[in-house]
């Protein structure tokens, strides 16, 4: 028998009471306790409604085995991330699903060392679902559960890698917009801890997310847009539903696209000799930023796990992904909203520019998205085909990357959707749709 695969690219999603049960969280509690056995967890939640049934039953399952569970609440990943390495745990539990609509959410497991479970812990797991082979403790070595409040260690330890006096001196103003999410327990007093005066919006904890859906885009963003010009704030921050990404708005309440934070970030810490990593969908904005530096680039597939690996592996000094996810060495190898925003303000405090200046100081691009539905059984044929009639250089890092002389294009399947992607990016916007819209169609053709 072909084994199923329950985790994607973050973790296990789905629909509550469809694909992800109270019967697959147990499941999942009793298999991450067999694989990294007895001992401490941590495990956490964001603020959707299902939450406290997938996390109690989750909590079950590690109990069941003969593990000890600390129950952290609400709280960001990053900030669970951070406790589960300084408490000296064998591994967390995230009880989220991100960006994605209120009716999802999911699992994601955190290894000792604060990273996201790789691949072959995973596929360990699975193999244990699908086996029923759980180590189940005897009834007096059941594990025991403790609540505890683990956010200010990681609030102190933020404020550490930043130079906190200077940032203090200038007490920005700054629109905090935690989408109803999990950000709500701490950025809020992040920022104050920073010496920020804090306005916050949909900071309130509600998993029917009455303000705005979890995904922090343009769209979905035009509130704090406005409430930054309105208030002369400094800059806006908003978050997704777990807060390891940060969205920014600067002071003329103009929306920062991710890869300008990534390329923002990369160009205060990368020098000559050091090392960035993205994922190959990032823009060029951030290679043309780290090459001047005389830093080098290394792309990877899509997902923040595999950016945190390859940098582990190379020893990067900065890395990320191009949706507001960034990854700070010094600090835990995983996305983290909150180390974001105190950078962004180290780096404003530092300067003495605005948020705008320092922006429009980077290199711009025009970026085109599209999809083209796909049937899961042709996708690979798809890209075979690509590849087979293509006359430019190409990337198959992930999927197929043509680097044309006008720009670039990235077509690569969707890991969660019967979709294949379509990414183009041009100095200007017209030459951009314009390669889009060609491979876009010419897979469509593929299809059929």
């Amino acid at each position: 028998m072909i084994m199923p695969r329950l985790f994607g690219t973050n973790g296990v999603r789905g629909r509550v009471n469809e694909e992800m049960t109270s019967e697959l969280a147990l499941q999942l509690g009793k298999a991450t306790g067999t694989v990294f056995g007895r001992g401490l967890y941590v495990v956490g939640m964001d603020t959707r409604v299902s939450n406290q049934m997938l996390k109690t039953a989750f909590i079950s399952g590690v109990l069941s085995v003969g593990g000890d569970v600390i129950d952290a609440g609400i709280v960001p990943s990053p900030t669970l991330q951070y406790s589960v390495r300084y408490l000296g745990a064998r591994a967390g539990a995230m009880i989220t699903a991100s960006h994605n609509p209120p009716q999802f959410n999911g699992i994601k497991i955190i290894q000792g060392d604060g990273t996201e479970a790789e691949r072959c812990i995973e596929e360990k797991i699975e193999d244990i679902i699908h086996r029923d082979a759980y180590t189940v403790a005897s009834w007096d070595a059941i594990g025991k559960t403790q609540v505890m409040d683990i956010q200010k260690r990681y609030r102190d330890a933020v404020c550490s890698l930043v130079n906190e006096s200077r940032i203090r001196e200038k007490t920005f103003r700054v629109i905090m917009d935690c989408g109803n999410g999990a950000g709500c327990r701490v950025m809020p007093y992040l920022l104050r801890d920073l010496g920020c005066r804090v306005v916050s919006m949909n900071c309130h904890p509600d998993g029917m997310f009455p303000g705005r859906l979890p995904e922090p885009t343009c769209d979905s963003l035009s509130d704090l847009m406005g409430m930054v010009c309105a208030s002369k704030a400094d800059m806006g921050v908003a978050l997704d539903g777990d807060a390891d990404r940060a969205v920014f708005v600067d002071e003329n309440g103009g929306y920062i696209d991710g890869d300008k934070t990534l390329a923002l970030m990369a160009s205060h810490l990368v020098s000559s000799g050091t090392t960035c990593v993205t994922p190959v969908s990032s823009s060029s904005c951030v290679s043309d930023v780290v090459t001047k530096k005389g830093g080098e680039m290394v792309f990877t597939r899509v997902g923040a796990p595999l950016v945190a690996r390859k940098m582990i592996e190379v020893s990067a000094v900065f890395g990320g992904e191009e949706n507001g996810g960034l990854i700070f060495p010094r600090h835990q190898y995983c996305r983290d909203g909150g180390m974001a925003m105190a950078a962004v303000l180290d780096i404003m405090a530092g300067t003495g520019e605005p948020l705008s200046h320092l922006v429009g100081e980077l290199p711009s691009y025009s970026l085109f998205k599209g999809k083209v539905s796909c049937p899961p059984d042709k996708k690979e044929k798809i890209l075979r085909d690509l590849v087979k009639d293509e006359d430019h250089e190409v990337n198959l890092t992930d999927g197929v990357k043509i680097l044309l002389p006008e720009g670039w294009v990235l077509v690569r399947p969707s890991g969660t959707e019967s979709l294949i992607r379509v990414y183009a990016e041009a100095k200007d916007p017209g030459t951009a749709e314009k390669i889009g819209e060609r491979y876009r169609l010419m897979v469509q053709r593929m299809i059929g």
